[in-house]
């Protein structure tokens, strides 16, 4: 475990360096509160947006009064990680829940960082693990080392379940990330819901064995959540181009479904550095921020 923390440490000094070189300081966590709380009022000063007025104070007779508002700082975040069986495919080493883990834990310490509260559902057709969102370093810590080890009770998935579970449970306006491979059914209402409640970050997990499956002839493949074998004749016509074409076409649709809600989405390949991946996915929700 210390050698996992290590590790994570490494990447999310990476992240920082990377962020703060290339945004000369200007950068906005990903965590940082982007809305407004209502703060004080002061008087009227011309220039002033008229649809900021306090219009119950300004009636008291004592002058036009405007709301001062402030930036939300402390940001409520859940990680909503997929530890289903389908996620254990990937290389020895590098299987896609493995990838997930890494980034949860990455993403749980810089959000601590940012005074931010952490919270954690770990699920696959039941919820696997549950962890309340708290401060500090020590309790981003708790997480990983309570995360880690999970051995799944159930092998199959039921993402829509742990959506519609996330929308019950949070109260404010949060930060969900999503970790999982949505290889599921059934899940894009809850997802439409959760996303239009709260600030939504889909990670798609993916590995290249999935799309690009060689041709070896009739094998037989293991569908881990349900325990059955199928033979399969992979070096039948069009097979391969067929599985890559439905596993794209996923993928896509996706994609295109976040950006319709207004969601961040990234595609991480296991087999790549996700570093730069969320450095760019940072600097994107940066720019739109300013812009909002």
């Amino acid at each position: 475990m210390e050698e996992l923390l290590k590790k994570l440490r490494k990447y999310e000094i990476r992240i920082r360096k990377a962020i703060n070189w290339q945004m000369q300081g200007d950068f906005h966590s990903i965590f940082k509160g982007s809305g407004l709380e209502f703060d004080d009022v002061r008087s009227y000063q011309y220039g002033d947006d008229v649809r900021i007025i306090d219009w119950k104070v300004s009636a008291k007779g004592h002058g036009t009064f405007v709301k001062v508002f402030r930036e939300e700082r402390e940001q409520l975040v859940y990680f909503l990680v997929d530890v289903s069986a389908s996620q254990e495919l990937g290389g020895t080493d590098r299987p896609k829940i493995e990838v997930a883990k890494e980034i949860c834990g990455v993403l749980a310490l810089s959000a601590v960082k940012e005074a931010g509260q952490v919270g954690l559902i770990a699920y696959s057709d039941q919820n696997e693990l549950y962890i309340k969102p708290a401060k500090g370093l020590r309790h981003a810590y708790e997480l990983i080392t309570r995360l880690f080890p999970l051995v799944p009770k159930s092998a199959k998935t039921n993402l829509s379940a742990a959506l519609l579970f996330t929308l019950r449970l949070l109260r404010r306006r949060s930060v969900v990330i999503v970790l999982s491979d949505f290889i599921d059914t059934g899940w894009e209402h809850n997802l439409k819901a959760l996303a239009r409640k709260h600030d939504l970050v889909a990670l798609q997990l993916g590995d290249r064995r999935e799309r690009r499956i060689p041709r070896l002839g009739l094998i037989p493949l293991l569908d881990k959540e349900s325990g059955k074998t199928i033979w399969v004749n992979t070096s039948r016509g069009g097979f391969t181009r067929k599985i890559e074409a439905q596993y794209n076409s996923n993928a896509d649709n996706l994609r295109q479904l976040c950006a319709k809600l207004g969601a961040d989405y990234l595609y991480i390949d296991t087999a790549e550095d996700f570093v730069p991946q969320l450095i760019s996915l940072f600097k994107k929700r940066n720019k739109v921020k300013k812009r909002a």
